[in-house]
């Protein structure tokens, strides 16, 4: 159990993590108004009682120095008549009271304003981010789905712009993924599919979880940008043909390569084992594809991929076939897909090597 003493700490612990929170600005914005308002009415109320020789009740002070602070002017409980000196510290308290809630009343607009400016400048500072954004990703649909191809996007080092609709669901994305760049926003809209950059896209995730809507965000993309490459979800497999209709590049079926895994992992334990490790091992080695460039064109595999330990040369995928651990001399054609074993810096590498 917490004991007394650590409880402040705990506290400052807290406003340290969340400083965005409701209460902790509210506790920053209004902490000296309400500080100073309470020395004002401690010392009036010792005031007025002295003023009154004693004789004002606790309740008579309070009010006294509360009605001068806020003004009212009601009828005063000490007679201030025959007190020159009374009036004269009335007036102070008046004024310091005054000049407090002119500032708490100050505090109180800029409270009420400071979110809605803090965000609009956090959207535009985050649009032009996404601005100077080339070969990102987006995804539609930041749920479960979403987060995880995010998750791999970003172990492997790829920048990407999330599409949301539901403001909780943006909320628990960025829980997860911090400073995720994530629009609000309907996934199909052409105006929002423009502030993330489609123009400009490698690729696109179409995974909210309404087929439909898969199939609208796939068109809408297609129309703005037919060089990015879409990949879609669905839940019902008679849908694919639907999104291959609209443009759709690849189309996968969580519930159907679950199902799959799930057989792979009682048929073929070990493949699933070595996938599972090239997805979660702490290194961040993946099976990565590069498409050759025309400047490679001719060149041997030993020349244009130099050996390195931050890549492997698994296979080359060539004319609609496969060329399975190719030798060093093994030469090379523009459009041909290297499949390696990479790190995220070995795969930028050979992209740098290749002049991909």
């Amino acid at each position: 159990m917490a004991r007394a003493q650590d409880t402040p700490q705990a506290i400052l612990t807290i406003m340290r993590l969340n400083p965005t929170s409701f209460p902790v600005r509210a506790y920053f914005a209004f902490r000296y108004p309400l500080l100073i308002f309470l020395i004002v009415e401690i010392i009036g109320s010792i005031g007025f009682w002295i003023v009154s020789d004693y004789r004002a009740s606790l309740l008579d002070c309070i009010y006294m120095t509360f009605i001068t602070v806020a003004t009212i002017g009601f009828g005063e409980t000490i007679d201030l008549t025959h007190s020159p000196g009374g009036r004269v510290f009335l007036m102070a308290i008046a004024t310091v009271g005054i000049a407090n809630v002119t500032y708490a009343t100050s505090k109180l607009t800029a409270f009420i304003l400071e979110k809605d400016i803090s965000e609009a400048l956090r959207r535009r500072r985050m649009q032009d981010q996404i601005d100077t954004m080339s070969g990102h990703y987006i995804i539609c649909g930041v749920g479960r789905v979403g987060s995880n191809v995010a998750q791999e996007l970003g172990v492997t080092g790829r920048q990407f712009v999330g599409i949301e609709e539901a403001p909780a669901a943006i909320e628990l994305f960025k829980e997860k993924h911090g400073r995720a760049l994530v629009l609000h926003g309907d996934c199909s809209d052409d105006d929002v599919l423009t502030r993330a950059g489609i123009a400009r896209a490698a690729g696109l995730f179409a995974v909210t979880g309404d087929d439909s809507k898969n199939l609208l965000i796939t068109l809408s993309a297609k129309q703005l940008n037919p060089a990015t490459r879409v990949v879609a979800r669905v839940h019902d497999v008679r849908n694919s043909d639907k999104l291959k209709r609209v443009g759709a590049d690849a189309i996968v079926s969580p519930d159907f390569t679950g199902g799959m895994r799930i057989a792979s992992s009682m048929l073929r334990p070990a493949v699933v084992t070595f996938l599972d490790e090239m997805l979660r091992t702490d290194d961040k080695l993946r099976i990565e594809e590069t498409v050759v460039p025309v400047a490679a064109e001719g060149r041997s595999l030993g020349e244009a991929v130099p050996a390195n330990a931050g890549y492997v040369v698994l296979a080359v995928r060539a004319e609609g076939g496969w060329q399975f651990n190719p030798s060093a001399d093994y030469r090379l054609r523009s459009g041909n897909v290297l499949i390696t074993m990479a790190t995220p810096q070995g795969r930028r590498m050979l992209e740098s090597t290749l002049g991909a």
